[in-house]
């Protein structure tokens, strides 16, 4: 499995508009083959940072999602409502398993 945590710094003034596309983003990649999980949230400290979270079944469908066209029409119109540089960290993960609360 592989996971994508990333972080974008939004620009106060488009944060409406940058939510909006990140939430056509999320819910038209969660209808793709391969994507376990794909969420988008605002930080509970910093309103005007997105945090994405993307769970991938394996490297193919990683670049299956970066191929799509609403993908690219997303990076095409996000990098105009930051207000910094995003970062992205990805994770190769062998296993996962649910922790009992």
């Amino acid at each position: 499995m592989l996971v994508i945590h990333a972080t974008f710094p939004i620009d106060p003034e488009h944060r409406d508009e940058a939510i909006e596309l990140a939430r056509e983003l999320a819910a038209a990649s969660r209808d793709e083959e391969g994507i376990l999980e794909y969420r988008v949230a605002t930080d509970i400290d910093d309103r005007n940072l997105l945090r994405f979270v993307e769970q991938y079944e394996d490297e193919a469908a990683y670049e299956a999602h970066a191929d799509t066209d609403h993908f690219g029409q997303f990076k095409a119109s996000f990098s105009e409502l930051l207000a910094g540089k995003p970062e992205v960290t990805r994770f190769e993960v062998d296993a996962a398993n649910d922790v009992e609360l």
